[in-house]
């Protein structure tokens, strides 16, 4: 018996071989040969997200931080915070700089020494959409009217690169706002600010915010990137996909379900119907994120009490 188990173990190999040449040789004919039967090349449905889980705190150096995996996507976030002088024509207000690293560890396209022609344009979308979605209230990054308030350096970085990265990065920047508590601080004899740490800190020094607290959040925006081939809309595509498919759109909304912003990428015009499904889908995905993210704050404070 064991003699006749052989072949059947080689032959097996040998079909898997010559599946993933064909994987290879013929990627779009691959991808069509599972759409025909209504699911995708990870066994997924067409238009199901990947699993997705977020980590609160996972840079503890930092004042907020998360680790969020989109399937095989992985970025890591965190927030920085600077005291700075404000601008004249916003005095009561602090910033935000935001920067998204790719590495050359996380995908063999990106080469080293030289930086990925995504990172800058990530980097763009991301600072636009946390600014006019509502979510970050500038004000409340002020400390002293006029004269110091928050400067906070929002850092992602990739660390695997498997598909839908805008998504991954967002919502690796909502979950560090999230975790993100803005620290004590005093005025040192000399006039400059400093960041005090500690209850003896409370005592010792003059604060001038009393207690430690987190960022107040307006409306939380969360995306879905949606890939179109021929009749089929593949949801959360990965990298596979995306190197196949030519079109696809990127939907924000915020918790209130409005529309924050709506990306085309390539491709032909893409009818009204299928921009509106790609909407509640979006939508449908961003109650399911928001369930996440929540866990993940709870899970926090279950860690922060044993």
């Amino acid at each position: 018996m064991a003699a006749e188990a052989k072949p059947a173990a080689a032959s097996g190999i040998a079909g898997e071989m010559e599946v993933e040449a064909y994987r290879r040789l013929f990627p779009v004919a691959f991808l069509e040969r599972h759409l025909g039967e209504s699911v995708r090349i990870d066994a997924r449905r067409l238009r199901e997200a990947r699993p997705t889980t977020v980590a609160l705190g996972a840079v503890s150096s930092a004042h907020g931080s998360a680790l969020v995996r989109l399937g095989d996507t992985a970025m890591l976030a965190s927030v920085k915070l600077e005291v700075m002088s404000p601008t004249a024509e916003c005095p009561d207000e602090g910033s935000v700089a935001v920067e998204f690293h790719m590495p050359p560890i996380c995908s063999p396209l990106v080469r080293p020494g030289r930086s990925a022609e995504v990172a800058p344009v990530i980097s763009k979308a991301l600072e636009d959409i946390l600014m006019s979605s509502g979510m970050l209230n500038l004000k409340d990054l002020c400390l002293i009217t006029g004269k110091a308030s928050w400067l906070a350096y929002l850092d992602i970085y990739c660390l695997n690169a498997d598909g839908s990265l805008f998504d991954a990065a967002l919502i690796s920047a909502v979950a560090a706002f999230t975790h993100l508590e803005i620290p004590l601080v005093s005025v040192g004899d000399d006039g400059r600010l400093f960041t005090v740490g500690g209850n003896d800190g409370k005592n010792k020094f003059e604060l001038v915010n009393r207690e430690k607290r987190n960022l107040t959040l307006g409306d939380i925006p969360l995306s879905l990137t949606c890939a179109f081939h021929k009749d089929s809309i593949l949801a959360d595509p990965t990298s596979e996909e995306e190197s196949i498919i030519e079109t696809y759109v990127t939907v924000v909304v915020d918790s209130s379900d409005r529309l924050v912003s709506l990306q085309k990428v390539g491709g032909a015009v893409t009818s009204m119907a299928t921009i509106k499904e790609c909407i509640s889908l979006a939508k449908e995905r961003r109650q399911s994120l928001r369930e996440i993210l929540i866990d993940s704050v709870k899970a926090m404070e279950v860690d922060q009490t044993e």
